[in-house]
């Protein structure tokens, strides 16, 4: 039998989340038209409002969206294969403030020449926000998938561009249409 995780809503400025947990780590941060068969563990929940994890995930939000926090510590489980699992873990060492390419995280993960399956194993990846995948560019400086849409990655990454007081840099996004 499949196992039940505790899920709590919250609301944000990018919309309605869906935070997901199992008794001690944060699982999910689902966005509100996800494809279910995104991340397919995480239809199976009942909602606790009240569940540790998932408040402490919820306080850690609100302060990244206050420009309060640069990094997240709640305790995760990653569900995935283990390739799925060595591009999350890539993601979670993009500093804040900063992008990479799929391009960069295939070279990372030592996979130079799977762009495609970076962008595939990106596209699963349950933990919204708190393993920053809103961070991975095209190689050529464009905006491509994102699983909250285009408009939300562009929010976020404008958001860190402004809370990143270290750089003078401002970060030129340009949002391109994929199929």
């Amino acid at each position: 039998m499949a196992e039940i995780y505790t899920h709590k809503i919250i609301n944000s400025p990018v919309g309605t989340l869906k935070l997901v947990a199992d008794d001690d780590h944060l699982l999910a941060v689902l966005w509100p038209n996800d494809n279910p068969r995104r991340v397919r563990f995480a239809i199976n929940t009942r909602e606790n409002p009240n569940h540790s994890v998932l408040l402490e995930a919820e306080k850690q939000l609100y302060e990244y969206f206050r420009q309060e926090r640069r990094s997240f510590s709640i305790p995760l489980r990653f569900i995935g294969t283990p390739f799925q699992q060595a591009v999350w873990n890539a993601l979670n060492q993009i500093p804040f403030g900063e992008t990479r390419s799929y391009k960069q995280i295939a070279t990372q993960v030592n996979c130079p020449k799977g762009t495609q399956a970076v962008g595939g194993a990106n596209g699963r990846n349950p933990l919204s926000i708190i393993v920053p995948c809103h961070r991975v560019i095209g190689a050529n400086g464009t905006l491509t998938g994102f699983a909250g849409g285009l408009e939300v990655k562009t929010y976020l990454l404008e958001l860190e561009s402004k809370s990143a007081s270290t750089s003078n840099t401002q970060l030129h996004l340009e949002t391109v249409e994929i199929c």
